[in-house]
């Protein structure tokens, strides 16, 4: 049997300023978003070789975030937060990606927030299937 050992990484307290939004005026003028990503990844390699290529980089992670929420325009935080999954599941390593976003303070008050996860099954089942 073989083991599955993963890694977390966390980016918290991500903020960027982007145009999204359903309701009228919302996508007039960049508004802040508040976003956090966890992610679970194979991190063997980094473990050993201390090197930053056999890890996820997270400085890239961030600039990633910022240029999808600064130039992309979602009407929904649900799609917002698919098209990041989406960039950040490219890398095989990753095999779970859990994304938070937030709109601060935009009702009366209360802050929105949508969170969305994405599994990888595939490094999973060539693993149970190659038992």
């Amino acid at each position: 049997m073989t083991d599955i050992r993963l890694g977390r990484i966390e980016l918290r307290g991500i903020r960027a300023w982007g145009r999204h939004g359903a309701d009228a005026g919302e996508q007039d003028v960049p508004q802040a978003l508040d976003i956090e990503l966890v992610l679970e990844a194979d991190l063997d390699a980094a473990r050993t070789s201390d090197e930053l290529a056999d890890t996820i980089d997270y400085a890239k992670l961030h600039a990633t975030i910022v240029e999808i929420v600064g130039t992309q325009r979602c009407r929904l935080l649900e799609r917002l937060a698919d098209a990041i999954l989406e960039a950040v599941m490219r890398d095989d390593r990753i095999a779970v990606a859990r994304i938070r976003i937030a709109k601060p303070a935009l009702l009366a008050g209360a802050t929105p927030v949508v969170s969305l996860s994405r599994f990888r099954r595939e490094p999973f089942d060539r693993i149970v299937n190659d038992e």
